[in-house]
Order: structure tokens, then C-alpha cells, then sequence
């Protein structure tokens, strides 16, 4: 099926389109990275670390229908499938603008400090079974992800999910009017990038941007549990927004208990005064929040509820964000086992808190330990220090064994702990995974948690890769 035609493309972007033959080449798809280019893909020569236009000729050999550039590159002939226009970011925006413009689909937009990948994900799990559905891959929710996924955006799509993301302030409201969302999800508010505002509420503040995109009579979803709950409302309200809220302080969407197993969650909530009861397969108090946030927005949507409750019974966090596995230990031996919980990805003092509470709560196999291994949390300017220093006074740490910790903001972190639950301190995951034999045994339940520059994975991958035998068995505790 073909997504973008050449004389579309020319036309959304003001670009001239490029082919020797014909000029009439269509693109089944929009690419940024010939890695995981599809032939017939439209591949977008974006200049970021490295210049796109220096990978037109290897994206043109594998077989993209055509390059949207700047400029011809260096070695590409006039019989090359091109869109030339001034400036490709610009472009992509147009496209995807373009994209929006033309689709059908109603859209919801998430925002938030914590939490925003998978309550997409959620939304995608629950409405793809009652349409089709577009959403956003992986984390694209910057200032080129947001205008891909709208640029990739199928004509026939019925629902589109759109993660809309921050560093620095202004950055939400343009991708919010790019993407005109019918119901716009704030998630929660947390110090997250303190570096680049002057405090939470200033955060907040910027997340509020998303409802500056709303389509008119949009829905707002707010999280009602939070400080800065007034100052999202008061935002939506300012724009004409119908505001929803989630939480247990909550008048629409009320959370009334969470039961915590080692595998799953079972929540009890009220739909505006309806009983709402939904479980899903995570552990962890802050998926239940998610999930009912989730549910709040494709209600607003007028979505069948108990297939959506259904549909989100369904759904299991991705890599790296709070995936739990057994890793064996030995071939023959079952019991020799660690439960690892992969958290890996990304990390700020809400999302840590969240995790550690996960931690606390959840059961690790053959009565082992709990440990955490924990990396620095960045972009938290000048208060980073005062904010890792205060994880040990977090209640959940009372119930976790062992807190590893890895890079030079993780030292405060480590001096604060008490004795007891102090454990090993290392620069970087490199001399972490070095260490690990000593420090993790058969029966332990192990967090690993940091932002994604510390590159935790290659702990997350050693943990798994630990030879069969193991290290001498955890102690028991009564």
C-alpha cells in the first residue's frame, strides 16, 4: 500500500520531486535509519550526529523508493528517486503535519515525567483490538520523532497513539499542535531534566503544553494524585479542555485498591461512579496508575469498556522497563535461579521511587535477597546530588537488601545509605559487571535501574549470562 506519492509528497513538504524516468515513485513507509530501512521506504537524510544525505546512496541500494534531502549527495545521479527541499527537519514537520491532516484517526497524545512509553504502549494494546491502530515506535517523541509517527500515520487508521516528550521548555506545545490530539494524557509530574527548569511546577507547566494542542472539545486526562494537579488543570481549563482526572483523589476515574502479586496487579477503580475492575501483568503500584489513565482516555473515545479492560489484561512492559525473567542458573537444577527485574532503560527520582516500591513489595524466589543496582539518574542540574542522597530515606529501601551503585552522582546515594544495605560502588557498568560474581547469588531478586546513557544493559546482559552454578546460595530469611 502506498503511503506517500511522489506529487503528495512535493506538495505537503513544497519540495521537488526527483526521478529520472518518471518522477512518479510511492513510498510505503518513512525512514530515518538505514539499519532498519524497508525497501519502499521514503528515507528522511535528517542531520543529527551524523549527515544523513552521507547515507542516501546506501539507503537508494536498499532499495528506499526515494530520499527526501537538502541536497543531491555526492555520487547520486539525475535518475535518482529524490525530494529535494530547503531543509529536511522543516520537511518532515510539513510531512507529518500533512499526515495528520489528512487521517481520520482520533488521537491521543501522552506526556509525563514517568510512565509515558508504556501507558502508550497500553493505549496501543487496547485499542488495537477495537480498530486499527498507529503509534508511536519505541521513544520517537522529540522534535523528529513526533513529526515520523505523524508522517508514518496511515490514511486508514482508526485510533493514533502519540508520545510527546521534553528536555527543555517549549519544546511540547509545537508537537502538540502537530499532532492535534482529541484526548491528551499527562501521566505524572516529576524532577525530570531539572537542569533546563527552574523547579517542578515549572515542569509541569510544560508538560500542560500538550492541551494547548487539543482539538476543539477535546478531553484532558490529569493525574488528580499529584501537587501539581492544579496547574494542569488549570492549563486545560484555560484552553476549552473537558478535564478527566485518574487517582485515588479523583472524581471521574477514582482508584480504590491495588493487589500486588509477584507476577500481576489487580485493581479495583470507579469509572465515573461504575465499577471498573482490571488486572494486569506486572508487578508494580505505578503500572495500576498507567493503566487507569489508559482506560480514562480511550473511554473519553467512546470505546467499548470491557473489551478494553480485557485488552489491557493483555499487555506486558518491554525491555528495559520493568520486564521481570528468571535467569537460570544451571541446566538441571531449577531452583538455582535469579529473578531479574529489567528497568533499564531510563531513570529520574519518580521513576526510581516506583521501582524501589516494586522491588520492596515483590517476593524473590527460594527466599532470597532484594538488591538493587542502581545507576546515576542525569539532567538533574544542580539539586543531582541532594536528589540521589535522598533515595535512602525512600520507605521502600527498609525493605531491600542491598543497594549497588554505579557512576559519580550515585556516591551521595551510597554515603547516605545505612550500613546494613550498603553495597558495592562502581564508576561504571563496565566495573560493575566485573563485580557482579560476588555480589549476586541463586534466589536473589535484582532491580537495575539507571538512565540510559550509564548503559545498564551490558548489567542486565551479564546478570544473564552468568554461568551455570551460579555463586554460593543466598542466605534465608525468616
Amino acid at each position: 500500500m502506498s503511503l506517500w506519492r511522489a506529487d503528495e509528497a512535493a506538495a505537503a513538504t513544497g519540495g521537488r520531486a526527483q526521478d529520472g524516468s518518471t518522477g512518479c515513485w510511492r513510498a510505503g513507509g518513512v525512514s530515518i535509519d538505514t539499519r532498519t530501512l524497508v525497501a519502499g521506504d521514503l528515507f528522511v537524510a535528517l542531520s543529527a550526529a551524523r549527515d544523513g544525505h552521507d547515507f542516501v546512496p546506501e539507503a537508494l541500494a536498499r532499495g528506499a523508493a526515494a530520499a527526501l534531502v537538502s541536497r543531491v549527495p555526492e555520487g547520486i545521479g539525475p535518475e535518482a528517486p529524490l525530494l529535494i527541499v530547503e531543509d529536511v527537519q522543516a520537511a518532515l514537520e510539513a510531512l507529518g503535519r500533512a499526515g495528520r491532516a489528512r487521517s481520520g484517526a482520533q488521537v491521543i497524545g501522552v506526556t509525563g515525567s514517568v510512565g509515558k512509553t508504556s501507558t502508550k504502549e497500553m493505549l496501543a494494546r487496547i485499542l488495537g483490538d477495537q480498530g486499527r491502530v498507529h503509534a508511536s515506535v519505541a521513544s520517537y517523541n522529540n522534535h523528529w520523532g513526533v513529526p515520523l509517527t505523524l508522517a508514518r500515520l496511515p490514511q486508514d487508521a482508526q485510533f493514533a497513539v502519540i508520545e510527546i516528550g521534553m528536555n527543555h521548555p517549549g519544546e511540547i506545545a509545537p508537537l502538540a499542535h502537530q499532532a492535534r490530539p482529541h484526548v491528551a494524557l499527562v501521566t505524572t509530574i516529576a524532577p525530570a531534566h531539572l537542569e533546563a527548569f527552574d523547579g517542578v511546577e515549572a515542569i509541569a507547566r510544560e508538560k500542560a503544553a500538550i492541551f494547548e494542542g487539543l482539538e476543539p472539545g477535546g478531553s484532558a486526562i490529569i493525574n488528580a494524585d499529584i501537587a501539581q494537579s492544579a496547574i494542569l488543570r488549570d492549563h486545560a481549563l484555560r484552553g476549552g479542555a473537558e478535564v478527566v482526572d485518574f487517582g485515588e483523589h479523583a472524581q471521574d476515574f477514582r482508584l480504590l485498591d491495588v493487589r500486588m502479586q509477584d507476577e500481576a496487579l489487580t485493581v479495583r477503580a470507579e469509572a465515573r461512579g461504575e465499577p471498573l475492575l482490571f488486572r494486569i501483568q506486572s508487578p508494580g503500584r505505578h503500572f495500576a496508575m498507567n493503566g487507569l489513565g489508559a482506560l480514562a482516555a480511550v473511554l473519553m473515545l467512546g470505546c467499548d469498556p470491557a473489551l478494553a479492560v480485557q485488552s489491557l489484561g493483555r499487555w506486558a512492559p518491554v525491555a528495559g522497563r520493568g520486564v521481570r525473567e528468571l535467569v537460570p542458573l544451571d541446566a538441571v537444577d531449577t531452583d538455582q535461579v535469579i529473578a531479574l527485574m529489567d528497568d533499564s532503560y531510563n531513570a529520574n527520582p519518580g521513576s526510581v521511587a516506583a521501582a524501589l516500591d516494586t522491588l520492596a513489595a515483590a517476593t524473590p524466589p527460594a527466599r532470597g535477597r532484594r538488591i538493587a543496582i542502581l545507576g546515576d539518574m542525569k539532567e538533574l542540574g544542580p539539586r543531582g546530588p541532594e536528589l540521589h542522597a535522598a533515595i535512602a530515606g525512600h520507605p521502600a529501601i527498609a525493605g531491600i537488601d542491598r543497594v549497588h551503585c554505579i557512576g559519580p552522582l550515585m556516591r551521595s546515594l551510597h554515603e547516605a545509605l545505612a550500613p546494613e544495605r550498603r553495597g558495592i560502588r562502581a564508576e561504571t557498568s563496565a566495573a560493575m559487571v566485573a563485580a557482579l560474581k560476588e555480589q549476586i547469588a541463586p534466589g536473589d531478586l535484582v532491580l537495575v535501574k539507571g538512565s540510559l546513557s550509564m548503559n545498564l544493559a551490558a548489567v542486565v546482559d551479564a546478570i544473564r549470562k552468568m554461568p551455570h552454578g551460579g555463586t554460593d546460595p543466598a542466605p534465608n530469611h525468616e
